[in-house]
């Protein structure tokens, strides 16, 4: 039976859940045709405030691709290129989501379910998670989009580690190589993901995506030109600012629009 992804909506924040039962939520085909019109669809949706990204059952978020395919979908270099650009796009679809992305990890979380989960903004798990990219087990190489993501996170060190040693590890090892910003306790973890999503979606939107823009920015070692720095104090001639300091000297919540 192939896999799914469910679209929910729990007022502004939007979950989709990685859904293959009978195999731990591992990524097939399906699942990726399914997630890009989602992401594209959730990217023009500006009522949305946060995207969650979750495994169906509670006991994996993904342990990586499904294997029985590779046989019929992934068989010589040139079915493993055509694959790899279905999950390139996905995967640089969910990174660029203009909305802040939360991936909510519980159990097993390897290999592509790593590289999805990479592409997230944010990352809580719970205490029993276990991660790693074991893919030299099967012959062979994460690809360079995938490789980048864990690069660009744990660091070329820890990212050869992981993937030289294949080894499967826990939580705790896991933020220590920066994959998860937190982990909590399995019976306070979807607390913890709604007080999340709670925090993220009472700021204001356009300050989130803007946030999301300049940290990227950041990472590129080409100097700041006037117009991006012009681009920073864009957001003072916005309604949601007028509202965030009305609000504050108001004592009360702010209620921001998005623009």
């Amino acid at each position: 039976m192939a896999g799914t992804v469910p679209l929910s909506r729990d007022g502004v924040v939007a979950t989709l859940t990685l859904s293959n039962p009978d195999k731990l939520n591992a990524f097939d085909k399906p699942m990726w045709q399914a997630l890009i019109p989602l992401l594209r669809r959730l990217g023009a949706d500006e009522t949305v405030r946060a995207v969650v990204l979750r495994g169906a059952g509670g006991r994996a978020f993904s342990p990586g691709a499904d294997i029985s395919e590779f046989e019929t979908e992934r068989n010589s270099p040139e079915q493993g290129a055509d694959y790899g650009v279905l999950m390139d796009e996905g995967l640089a679809l969910l990174r660029d989501l203009p909305h802040p992305t939360l991936a909510a990890i519980q159990g097993a979380c390897c290999g592509i379910g790593l590289a999805v989960a990479l592409a997230c903004d944010l990352r809580v798990c719970t205490a029993g998670s276990r991660f790693g990219v074991p893919v030299s087990r099967l012959g062979i190489s994460m690809a360079l989009p995938e490789l980048k993501l864990l690069h660009d996170i744990a660091g070329g060190p820890a990212a050869l580690e992981i993937l030289l040693e294949g080894r499967v590890f826990g939580a705790e090892e896991a933020k220590d190589k920066r994959l998860v910003h937190r982990l909590v306790a399995d019976e306070a973890f979807e607390e913890e993901i709604a007080a999340t999503c709670e925090r993220i979606a009472g700021g204001a939107p356009l300050a989130a995506r803007l946030h999301k823009q300049f940290v990227r920015r950041l990472s590129d070692p080409a100097p700041l030109s006037e117009a991006e720095i012009a681009e920073c104090y864009h957001c003072f001639g916005t309604e949601d600012f007028r509202e965030g300091y009305r609000a504050f000297l108001e004592k009360r919540k702010p209620v921001f629009k998005g623009r």
